[in-house]
């Protein structure tokens, strides 16, 4: 089995609790199946929204789907920083003193105090993936990504490691512009002294 794995890059987008998902698309609304995405039982939704900051607003935000228990919207640092938004570099999923942001869908709008985050870079693996490359569930580590164009090595890449999970590591698009990643862009492991 080869040690290496896929990186992906991902877009802006936005996970929306179903309170929220209500709010902005009518009550009884659900998310409608666009496609599927690399990890088991996530998708592409063809809800879209916009996302207002301060200074401007970004249209046409992808949602992510299921449903979330909190919203939470991810960010590029420069498309936070393009609306007027401090937001953190954080795990998805920690959002407690995150920035704020009104979302605006076709029939209302939200205004969330917390919940804007830059997605920490990550590599998703199964128990046997991390045991293939020897890490652990919320180990930090060193990649090197491979392109076509351009090599790079990132630090602070966080391990998360579930069953259900499949073996990919996820970076934004500021990240991805700087190694001018494609879709055959390939991660490994390093060890950096």
């Amino acid at each position: 089995m080869s040690k290496e794995f896929i990186v992906e890059t991902s877009a802006r987008h936005i996970h929306v609790s179903q309170a929220d998902l209500e709010t902005l698309f009518g009550k009884g609304a659900t998310l409608t199946h666009k496609k599927d995405l690399s990890q088991p039982g996530q998708f592409a939704c063809e809800e879209r929204v916009t996302i207002v900051g301060p200074k401007k607003e970004l249209a046409g935000v992808s949602i992510l789907g299921p449903v979330r228990p909190v919203t939470q919207v991810e960010l590029s640092a420069t498309d936070a920083r393009s609306i007027g938004v401090a937001a953190p570099i954080r795990e998805s999923g920690d959002v407690e003193n995150s920035a704020p942001c009104k979302i605006i869908g076709p029939c209302g709008e939200v205004e969330i105090s917390q919940g804007v985050i830059v997605a920490k870079r990550h590599i998703h693996l199964t128990p046997a993936d991390a045991q293939e490359l020897g890490v652990v569930d919320k180990e930090v580590v060193w990649v090197r990504v491979d392109s076509a164009d351009r090599k790079i090595i990132f630090g602070d890449v966080v391990c998360r490691v579930h069953e259900n999970f499949a073996r990919a590591m996820h970076i934004d698009t500021d990240e991805s512009n700087a190694v001018c990643a494609a879709r055959d862009a390939v991660g490994t492991i390093v060890k950096v002294d």
